[in-house]
């Protein structure tokens, strides 16, 4: 029994001896192929080749502008710069037409007969010529058209009559009574009393109860007489016209 056990002993020695010798030269061998590794020459290659990077562009004051509306301090500020128009003024009314008192033509064209209001002088205009605010555009039988500040107005001439001497006219006579009628006022004496109201197109009315002798100067206007196909009538014209 102990000659087996010394042999088996015997037989691991040496297998343990052989496994250590076999392990030492395995590791000599990894040494070995270590070391011829690190020591092996590196092969140089060449670099690639270095292309130019792209210019940068140029910086200009539009690049910022996503800056300067997106990048605030305050949500209340605005790149944008609103401007308040003030509302257009109303429009002027238009002033009151004036009285047609009639229409005729002597040989140079029709004119029409016109007053500022009832009470005003008659004067003749002529087709293109400006009457106060408004310039008197074509006349006829029926209908008489009128410029103001560029629009055209027209009118049927019936509209334009002083209606408050038509139905004067029309209207019946009171009846007589019995009292004696009132006597007339005396009349007003006439003096020199000069130029009258302003027309607005460059002279002035006479004064009935003027008696200024024709060729007279007062004020800067001369007194002048006109002949008219209802008589003689007067004005005063600026000297010097």
């Amino acid at each position: 029994m102990k000659r087996k056990l010394l042999l088996l002993n015997v037989a691991l020695l040496a297998f343990l001896g052989y496994a250590g010798w076999r392990l030492r030269q395995e590791w000599l061998a990894a040494k070995a192929r270590e070391a011829a590794e690190l020591n092996k020459p590196l092969k140089r290659i060449a670099p690639p080749p270095l292309s130019a990077l792209p210019a940068s562009p140029p910086v200009t004051p539009s690049g910022y502008a996503e800056i300067a509306t997106q990048m605030l301090f305050d949500r209340s500020r605005n790149p944008t710069v609103v401007v308040e128009v003030p509302p257009p003024p109303p429009p002027q009314p238009m002033p009151p037409l004036p009285v047609y008192h009639g229409q005729m033509n002597i040989g140079s064209g029709p004119l029409a007969i016109l007053s500022a209001n009832a009470t005003s002088p008659h004067e003749a205009v002529h087709p293109g010529e400006v009457f106060g605010p408004f310039k008197l555009l074509e006349v006829n039988q029926d209908e008489i058209a009128l410029e103001w500040e560029g629009k055209v107005v027209r009118k049927k001439v019936d509209e334009l009559m002083d209606r408050t001497v038509l139905q004067a006219a029309s209207a019946p006579a009171p009846a007589r009574t019995e009292q004696p009628a009132a006597a007339p006022p005396p009349p007003v004496p006439k003096s020199a009393i000069g130029p009258g109201a302003d027309t607005g197109r460059g002279f002035k009315t006479c004064d009935p109860n003027d008696n200024t002798p024709v060729g007279s100067v007062v004020d800067g206007y001369r007194k002048v007489s006109i002949a008219t196909p209802f008589g003689e009538a007067c004005r005063w014209d600026p000297v010097g016209r």
